[in-house]
């Protein structure tokens, strides 16, 4: 195992503009409104995740389609790797044509032993800074576990209230591709179902974190009628393209407390927002 302290404290710098476009096509994506949103529309949070993507030669590209491990993120015999939480400060919101820059840190690796065996946990900090004012803090938990087939078991959802909102989502690899292309994310699991099924042992395609916990914080804006400014999610199972899923929410105190269900009756997401 490489010395998990000779990565912490990479560093990586990325610009951006926060383009209406980009804004538009996941509204459409979404089947909502496709129009052009106006210069300086506050973007919601977790939408910041549509802009940064990763550039990098296919030469640069790992087996999953993702950059090489070793370019940034730590080079580990654990391999397989997902998304697996977040935790974010808006401190203020970014805006429809702002220029943005992100300055990247890898913050912590962090090696456990789990269930299903060797674990290895890298914390990414991110500070997002916008020309006009805007500034977003947050940190990404990436896990990385060794190469064996996962499949879709997870735990049911036990103990969550009656939901006071909720969303039934059921999406189709129409939809994972087009959230795959407007973050560049090129890892196979969201597209190449052979891959999927072959190398990774998922029985379909699977959906992406981020774009549910997405979907579940929008759901907190809408019912709660005021700007989320803390948000915090974790995975605790996949989804695939071929289950729905339910968004859902209760209020707690000034914020809401959050979560995704399947249709199995399996929690795949919990979070809060504040």
């Amino acid at each position: 195992m490489i010395d998990p302290s000779e990565w912490i404290g990479r560093q990586r710098t990325s610009d951006d503009v926060i383009d209406a476009w980009h804004v538009a096509a996941f509204n459409a994506a979404l089947d909502r409104s496709p129009e052009l949103p106006a210069d300086g529309t506050p973007l919601p949070p977790c939408w910041q995740w549509l802009f940064f993507r990763p550039l990098y030669a296919a030469s640069r590209s790992g087996p999953d389609g993702h950059e090489r491990l070793g370019e940034f993120l730590p080079a580990l015999p654990v391999q397989q790797r997902m998304w697996a939480g977040s935790r974010m400060t808006v401190h203020r919101p970014l805006q429809v044509g702002e220029r943005v820059t992100r300055y990247s840190t890898v913050a912590d690796v962090v090696p456990k032993q789990g269930r299903s065996g060797q674990l290895v946990f890298v914390t990414v900090a991110h500070d997002i800074e916008g020309e006009r004012g805007g500034y977003i803090e947050e940190q990404q938990d990436i896990v990385y576990r060794e190469h064996r087939p996962v499949g879709g078991a997870g735990e049911p959802a036990r103990e969550l209230p009656g939901p006071a909102w909720q969303a039934l989502w059921r999406p189709d690899p129409v939809l994972l591709f087009r959230y795959s292309a407007l973050t560049y994310n090129s890892h196979r699991i969201h597209y190449d179902r052979r891959y999927c099924v072959d190398e990774e042992g998922y029985p379909g395609l699977v959906v992406h974190g981020p774009l549910m916990a997405t979907l579940m914080v929008d759901l907190a804006e809408r019912h709660r009628d005021a700007p989320v400014r803390y948000f915090e999610y974790r995975s605790h199972a996949p989804v695939f393209d071929d289950m729905a899923f339910t968004a859902a929410g209760v209020p707690d105190g000034d914020g809401a407390r959050l979560w995704v269900t399947r249709s199995d009756g399996v929690l795949a997401l919990s979070g809060r927002a504040e």
